[in-house]
């Protein structure tokens, strides 16, 4: 645009000699205002589009824990005084600066994002430096609590903070340009190349032809002027800005949908996502149940159950609900604890226990280890006990005893760690998560309880010899809604994967339960490398077995068929260090279903990797905490859940705030959805913008005809009328195959392919210009007498006397013809904008004006486009300045036929692209 306005005003001066056309002039001072509006445009877009991102942001306000009148309650960080007490635990964003007062001894920080330092920090009591980023007793605002937890005093909030004062020094980082905004870029600068290639040959053809045989026939001036709208013309105007529109209408709608997507440019990636690494617990179950078994009866045995079941929590009940029955209390915790804390309840009071025996020493659970440990003393005597809960295969190891329902320990012999072994594998086969509650007397064990540096060490030491209290499932049941979600999932050709940290049996179960696993049979990795090692050939069959899994294909298998054709595996996280390539790729490859249970944080990061690795797999990750978030990081997208710790939304590109797994699916089609708007709009732009416009020009100068438009219609063809049409289309409501189709491959799937082009150039286009030719080719025939004859070849005939008319007249019929091809393009594309909104759907059954598929701002778009060229030719400034002139009233009802002619044509291509699917019609259509 603004090599052409440049253009313009050169060929008025200098190049316009003795007597310039003003034309040219306002053309330049046009293009300067266009170019104005368009930047303004974009500018208001930026900032509107930060404006909702940051109110969207909002919809995630952190939490805070404090105590208040003696108990504890959650309230916003908005809230934060300084002086209250407040209390931070694993995966928790810092939302204040706090001087730290009780720690525990497994405390760190993750200070990276203030300090660059990638490696945790420990937390202390004790004042280490005067440099305040570098004392551990201060928890400074913004940083992540990695491990442990802790109390403190909160001594600065909002602009006073440390994290407020580094920002205001800060300087923002531009970011870099997103696979779809590059495609774009590229496709546009590509675009503007043939447009300049072709200005500079017809501007050459001019110099080294007509110039030199027909020297009346143009002044450069007029050359210029000429070849100016090719410019303006051949580059799609409203892509950018269309883009833009579209991917804030799409963010705002998941931000109702309570979907926080954290970048507009995440929408775009969303809709290429083919495979999702899902957790299970809270992502897919509700983990809000459990159960006690051993011991069951009244007695000493409850009594010891109870007390390791309410002291070995990470837990607690909100101060604010304490006075509701059981059921409506609010707890403070993860799912887990918050399930075995109120089963502690359902035993007896836990406000008292917890009164009796204080804690002295804690060790929080984490995926490394699987186990909490917590040491208490009762006030009572003064006695230390040793509690510990976590999973069984790792704690039964360690246990010497078993605690019967009288209250009499027994040791634990062979038979009885069968019979726990035994519990343990029926528990999980049917989805129910198995923990262990164990204690240990430390009455006769010496413990360092006045130096908590060398606590941890000595717990580690004696976590032996311990008692089994008892064993509790949690029956996590699935969500009701995510067995659909994974069904339509499988329908759209994505891929969902387990990766958790539970028992194998119990993944499975659960994988089962929600649709993950359809098959009966599930390989483990000796399968795998067995069926390997005999069938190097399979390695030629991976795409067309990969082509079964298509949803349409596989829709149509009966059962048997499907599970020939859907294999399912499982792998154990001890197995995964020893997985080659050779096994990722066969993964990747020949398996639909996979289930990786008990696996650790940086094992999910690695199968993270290793998909995206291979077949050209987009990777969703959904996570919740602090140890998810490498991965979450890793991912192409990652999927934080609201209820989730703020080191996973932070790391997360998007943010499920209702923790509802069903919610990556909409954002899938939302992102989907964007990318084939954008595909509508290139396909509308097109064939009118460039292909119609650009045989004016080549008429013109090849064939010696008069300039059938002028440049000042190409361009406010292009950045008024085309444009508006075409951001109407970013309004498109999904079509009924959007989710039935395999992902895109963001790698190979261009926004405009083969396809489209023997579409554009091929039907549309040349459907366009004979009729746009047609129109100013009746009018002068009518008017004037004047054939195709007269005007191909005139060149420099076009004078005073020609086919006995002045060269005013001649001019004015010109002018009106130039005036009505512009109208029969304005009115011809509503053809085109109605036969674009579908790629085969016949417009019956998508109906704009009503049903699933309204969208009247096509119509409202239309009508705002027809008054417009209104403005443009009958408005007396424009037409003094511009040369436009008033158009015969027929000639604005005509195009209508040919706009309906257009639309009925595509209904044809589509219905023969329904009925005949293998047809050559059907081989070609977008």
């Amino acid at each position: 645009m603004w090599l052409a306005a440049i253009i313009a005003f050169i060929s008025y001066e200098p190049l316009g000699g003795d007597n310039p056309s003003t034309v040219n002039l306002y053309i330049g001072i046009f293009l300067l205002v266009v170019i104005a509006v368009q930047s303004s445009f974009y500018a208001y877009q930026d900032w509107n589009s930060s404006k909702i991102m940051n109110s969207i942001r909002n919809l995630m306000a952190d939490k805070a824990t404090v105590t208040r009148g003696g108990t504890k309650v959650q309230i916003s960080a908005v809230e934060l005084c300084k002086g209250d007490l407040i209390h931070l635990t694993l995966g928790d964003r810092v939302p204040a600066d706090v001087r730290l007062v009780e720690v525990s001894s497994d405390l760190k920080f993750d200070r990276s994002l203030l300090t660059g330092e990638s490696l945790p920090v420990s937390g202390t009591v004790n004042y280490t430096d005067k440099n305040v980023l570098e004392t551990r007793n201060i928890a400074l605002s913004g940083t992540f609590v990695l491990q442990g937890s802790a109390s403190g005093i909160v001594v600065a909030i909002g602009d006073g903070t440390v994290m407020s004062h580094i920002a205001h020094m800060a300087t923002s980082r531009k970011e870099s340009m997103t696979t779809l905004q590059r495609e774009i870029w590229w496709f546009t600068v590509i675009i503007s190349g043939i447009a300049i290639v072709l200005f500079c040959v017809t501007l050459i053809v001019w110099a080294a032809w007509l110039r030199v045989d027909y020297p009346d026939f143009e002044t450069v001036s007029v050359a210029i002027l000429n070849s100016l709208g090719i410019l303006t013309s051949f580059i799609p105007q409203g892509l950018p800005i269309a883009m833009t529109l579209g991917l804030t209408l799409i963010a705002k709608k998941m931000a109702r949908q309570q979907l926080l997507v954290k970048s507009l440019t995440t929408v775009e990636t969303l809709g290429c996502v083919s495979v999702v690494c899902s957790d299970k617990t809270g992502t897919l179950t509700m983990g809000k149940m459990v159960r006690p078994t051993l011991p069951h009866s009244e007695g000493p045995g409850k009594t010891a159950l109870h007390h390791a079941s309410a002291l070995c929590v990470a837990a607690s009940f909100d101060g604010e609900t304490s006075n509701l029955p059981l059921k409506d209390r609010k707890i403070l915790g993860d799912p887990t604890d918050a399930a075995v804390l109120r089963f502690a309840e359902t035993l007896a009071p836990t406000v008292e226990t917890k009164a009796k025996f204080r804690n002295v020493f804690s060790i929080p659970f984490n995926s490394k280890n699987k186990w909490m440990l917590r040491i208490t003393k009762d006030g009572d005597d003064g006695a230390h006990m040793m509690y510990v809960k976590g999973a069984p295969d790792i704690l039964i190891d360690r246990c010497a005893s078993i605690l019967g329902s009288n209250g009499v320990s027994e040791p634990m012999d062979l038979r009885k760690r069968e019979q726990i072994s035994e519990i343990q594998e029926n528990w999980s086969a049917s989805g129910e998560r198995v923990l262990a509650l164990c204690r240990r007397s430390l009455q006769d064990i010496t413990m360092p309880f006045d130096h908590l540096n060398l606590m941890e060490a000595a717990a580690h030491k004696e976590l032996q010899s311990l008692t089994l209290v008892g064993l509790l499932g949690i029956i996590d049941p699935p969500r009701p809604e995510i067995k659909e979600c994974v069904s339509q999932m499988r329908k759209a050709g994505v891929r969902v994967f387990m990766v958790t940290g539970d028992f194998r049996l119990t993944a499975v179960a659960i994988a089962k339960q929600v649709g993950i696993v359809i098959n009966e049979r599930i390989d483990t990795l000796e399968n795998l490398r067995s069926a390997n090692s005999g069938m190097k050939a399979f390695a030629d069959m991976d795409s067309q077995l990969h082509d079964l899994l298509l949803p349409a294909e596989n829709i149509a298998l009966g059962q048997v068929e499907r599970e020939k054709a859907v294999r399912s595996l499982v792998v154990d996280g001890s197995e995964l260090a020893a997985l080659t390539a050779s096994d990722w790729d066969t993964i990747e490859s020949r398996y639909t279903e996979v289930v990786f249970a008990r696996t650790m944080p940086d094992q999910k990061l690695r199968i993270v990797e290793e998909i995206k690795a291979r077949g050209d797999n987009t990777v969703a990750v959904t996570g919740d905490g602090v140890n998810d978030a490498p991965a979450l990081k890793a991912a192409d997208v990652g999927v934080a859940m609201g209820s989730g710790s703020d080191v996973a939304k932070e790391a997360a590109a998007m943010v499920l705030l209702n923790s509802d797994f069903t919610g990556i699916l909409a954002a899938i089609e939302s992102g989907r959805l964007v990318f084939d708007n954008l595909r509508k709009v290139v396909l509308f732009q097109m064939p009118m913008g460039t292909y119609t416009e650009l045989w004016t020009v080549i008429f013109n100068v090849f064939f010696g005809t008069p300039p059938f438009l002028s440049s000042f219609l190409m361009v406010i063809f292009c950045v008024s009328n085309d444009i508006l049409m075409a951001l109407s289309l970013m309004y498109e409501k999904p079509e009924e195959d959007l989710m039935t189709r395999k992902p895109r491959n963001a790698k190979k799937d261009r926004l405009a392919n083969w396809k489209f082009f023997v579409m554009i150039y091929g039907l549309i286009g040349n459907l366009l210009w004979p009729c746009c030719f047609g129109m100013a080719l009746m009018y002068l025939n009518e008017t004037a007498g004047i054939g195709i004859r007269d005007l191909v070849f005139a060149f420099d005939k076009w004078q005073d006397g020609y086919l006995g008319y002045s060269i005013d007249e001649l001019n004015n019929f010109n002018s009106v013809a130039q005036c009505i091809y512009y109208v029969t393009m304005v009115i011809t594309q509503f053809g085109v904008l109605l036969s674009v909104r579908t790629r085969r759907n016949s417009i019956l059954s998508a109906n704009p004006l009503w049903g699933p598929r309204q969208n009247l701002r096509l119509f409202g778009a239309m009508l705002v486009s027809v008054l417009w060229a209104l403005a443009w030719l009958y408005g007396p400034g424009i037409q003094f300045a511009f040369g436009t002139m008033p158009v015969p009233v027929k000639y604005w009802f005509i195009p209508f036929g040919f706009a309906l002619g257009i639309l009925v044509l595509d209904e044809t291509r589509k219905l023969v692209v329904r009925t005949f699917p293998k047809s050559i019609v059907a081989k070609v259509a977008w």
